[in-house]
């Protein structure tokens, strides 16, 4: 049939006449430009080609495009974390037709440090859903306290950073409470939620449409108009666009719940050695989040079992040697990595990455869950916009949420790679943390990691 370019694309018209649909192609890339020809959503076919529809005031022309029984879905989002579970919800909201799809049965655990800092803590009260997330139990933390193996320490409070922070405190919040609230949320507002559902491969069609093949050899390919890559560090779908690269501060991170570690106090405690460093943030009142991160390259297959690994390689860390018992662990140790994997670009035809399929921020500033949300409110943003226009979601269409990430995460960006190289020079971090505590930037450092303070407030006042 004919597609009328005042209508929806999705309209059909019967008074232009039928026109067959064929089977789709399965195209391996995504498209690098434009087509041309009748088949194809986005070409403007020649004079010749349109004729007039209807009252002669709109034109038409022939094009090849799904019916709504095909395309289901204005979305897909792939995994269920922070990120895919904010994006979904958002986009729902704006009243589009999301299906989630996650290969865990939730509720379900994550590694993670567990820590939101004032800006994240805005982010969930935007999403609505701060309230009950703080009726489950979360713990309120002021600042963060930074430490070298060479005496050096930096301290601050969010309340003193100065900036605009949504509130002065942060949080320290289970990941297995953080993921099943937003997911529920999501539901709520109407996303169709798939569990145990596991991608294979993305590719597009011959008209352009974005597909997923999942793991179960009898489903059906998944069209939709725009499909987010929300699933982690091992993305499918980064690695299907051929948008996955790696970097070279990799690392491995282990991650407990222990209860009765000593001297906790309401800050978040980060201790840097030349090995590594190790992350405490109290969760409950008894129950402290401990994670170690390590070179990649430093943990060989032997390391098992991981409790007594972990508990040597705590006591390498003078400001933690003495103050964590791993008998008294609440929960399995969980791992990730190696991580340090980012994306060459973040979009791609009908393809959006959020969250850690797109860029994994370094646990030492502890912003993964601020970075996911974030970014799940641009793409929402962008993708929403972007849908609005008929025929398929080109690259072009989606260079807003590019350039929103550049701005939102430019500077975060630098802080984190500077802190990740002055880290491979332990005299060097040691004198960064004495100068900056020396000259009253401790609490404006906690503000710039938070992402509520500028990076030249730290430079300049």
């Amino acid at each position: 049939m004919p597609f009328c370019a005042a209508s929806s694309p999705w309209i059909w018209l019967s008074r232009c006449g039928p026109i067959s649909m064929p089977a789709p192609v399965a195209a391996r890339q995504p498209p690098t430009s434009a087509p041309s020809g009748p088949g194809c959503w986005w070409s403007v076919p020649p004079p010749s080609a349109r004729r007039r529809c209807g009252n002669g005031s709109r034109q038409c022309w022939p094009r090849v495009m799904p019916t709504r029984a095909e395309l289901t879905h204005d979305v897909i989002v792939v995994g269920g974390g922070p990120a895919g579970s904010a994006t979904a919800l958002r986009l729902a909201r704006a009243g589009r037709r999301v299906l989630l799809l996650d290969r865990a049965r939730f509720p379900r655990d994550k590694p993670c440090s567990e820590y939101a800092s004032p800006e994240t803590v805005r982010h969930l009260d935007a999403l609505g859903v701060l309230p009950r997330l703080e009726a489950a139990g979360t713990t309120a933390l002021t600042g963060s306290t930074v430490a070298a193996d060479r005496g050096g320490q930096l301290s601050g409070r969010f309340a003193a950073a100065g900036g605009t922070p949504f509130r002065p405190t942060g949080l320290a919040l289970p990941r297995l409470l953080l993921d099943a609230t937003l997911l529920a949320a999501a539901r709520e507002a109407g996303v169709t939620v798939r569990e145990g559902s596991r991608v294979r491969d993305l590719s597009w069609r011959s008209d352009g449409l974005p597909q997923l093949a999942l793991a179960d050899p009898s489903a059906q390919p998944l069209l939709a108009r725009v499909i987010v890559g929300a699933d982690g560090l091992g993305s499918r779908v980064a690695r299907s666009t051929g948008l996955r690269r790696q970097g070279w501060l990799r690392r491995t991170a282990f991650v407990a719940h222990v209860q009765g570690v000593q001297g906790l106090g309401q800050q978040a405690e980060l201790h840097v050695g030349p090995a590594g460093y190790v992350g405490l943030n109290p969760l409950t009142a008894d129950t402290a989040n401990v994670a170690l991160v390590v070179p990649a390259g430093t943990v060989g297959g032997g390391i098992a079992p991981l409790d007594d690994f972990l508990a040597r390689s705590l006591e390498r860390y003078p400001g933690v040697r003495g103050r964590v018992d791993l008998r008294q662990t609440t929960r399995e140790i969980l791992t990730t990595g190696p991580f340090d994997a980012r994306c060459s670009r973040s979009v791609a035809p009908g393809v959006v990455l959020v969250g850690d399929a797109a860029d994994f921020f370094d646990p030492f500033t502890g912003e993964g869950i601020w970075s996911a949300l974030t970014g799940a409110e641009l793409a929402a943003a962008t993708i929403d916009e972007a849908l609005d226009t008929p025929g398929p979601v080109t690259v072009d269409r989606l260079r807003g949420y590019r350039t929103a990430r550049r701005k939102a995460f430019g500077e975060k960006w630098l802080v984190e790679r500077l802190i990740g190289y002055a880290m491979l020079a332990p005299a060097l971090f040691d004198c960064s943390l004495r100068l900056l505590e020396r000259t009253g930037r401790g609490h404006r450092m906690i503000g710039v990691t938070g992402g509520f303070v500028p990076v030249r407030r730290l430079v300049f006042g």
